[in-house]
């Protein structure tokens, strides 16, 4: 099975999905409790949330894989992204509500999580990189937004229910602030809360990609499950709320290619 799946866009726009994945392999599936086979930390449906983008000209890179094989927003070094809050690692061995992911004793050791590295977080990346560079090379700059989604209330990760739309630039390095502001504006007074650099400033991947000395911008969306499928079992797409919150994600999107085209000229 495929690793990765890359549609190429003709803008200078490109949406990563890191976390779409629900594939596990057989030899994985057979160790793991029966509540994390329900994959409850996978960000559903958010590549039919964004199908729109593909019209705009945007590019998708998306996974295939579920976050519980290895998580590609994390570093393969697995450091901590938020450190003094629970660590959801590179290998994870608990759900987001402190679940087991495996059974007793099945847990994958050091060598098993340097294999997953090299068959399941290397060869995203590694596209991933080069999708960038050749948009960068194309276009003079290159735009990367990393699209999330998560249940509205996590209590063992953060109090309360979460801000709806969640952007992030890893607190203003990893994009232009001007970017970053055009997407914030475009988002507000939709009937929708927003928030820039909140409870998510961007993982692994907007921290690590996102360079604007080198012309590379990127910026992290994590937007609520309630707003546009069911929050629990079976996760169901529910596609009146899908539509409603479409609208404010294509003029998102379109603020973004709308900085750049000023910015840079094309």
């Amino acid at each position: 099975m495929q690793i990765r799946r890359l549609i190429r866009g003709d803008t200078p726009l490109l949406i990563s999905m890191p976390h779409i994945g629900t594939f596990l392999p057989p030899d994985l599936k057979r160790r793991m409790t029966q509540t994390a086979l329900k994959l409850p930390d996978t960000d559903w449906h958010v590549d039919k949330l964004y199908a729109f983008a593909e019209q705009m000209g945007i590019g998708l890179l998306m996974s295939t894989h579920a976050r519980y094989v290895v998580d590609l927003n994390r570093s393969d070094e697995d450091t901590d992204l938020y450190p003094g809050q629970v660590k959801t690692g590179l290998c994870p061995l608990q759900s987001f509500d402190g679940d087991d992911v495996y059974e007793a004793g099945e847990e994958p050791d050091e060598i098993e999580k340097l294999n997953r590295i090299a068959a399941y977080w290397l060869p995203y990346h590694e596209m991933l990189t080069a999708e960038v560079r050749r948009i960068r090379d194309v276009f003079g700059y290159a735009i990367l937004y990393d699209a999330h989604s998560i249940r509205s209330s996590v209590p063992r990760l953060f109090e309360g229910r979460l801000t709806d739309l969640n952007l992030g630039s890893a607190r203003g390095t990893a994009c232009a602030p001007a970017m970053a502001a055009a997407a914030l504006k475009a988002g507000q007074d939709k009937g929708y809360s927003i928030v820039l650099d909140g409870r998510f400033v961007g993982g692994h991947i907007t921290r690590h990609y996102g360079n604007p000395a080198d012309h590379i911008h990127a910026i992290q969306m994590e937007l609520i499950w309630d707003l546009y499928m069911q929050e629990e079992l079976p996760y169901s797409y529910a596609r009146d709320k899908a539509e409603k919150l479409q609208p404010v994600l294509r003029d998102i999107l379109q603020a973004l290619l709308d900085w750049g085209r000023a910015t840079y000229g094309r």
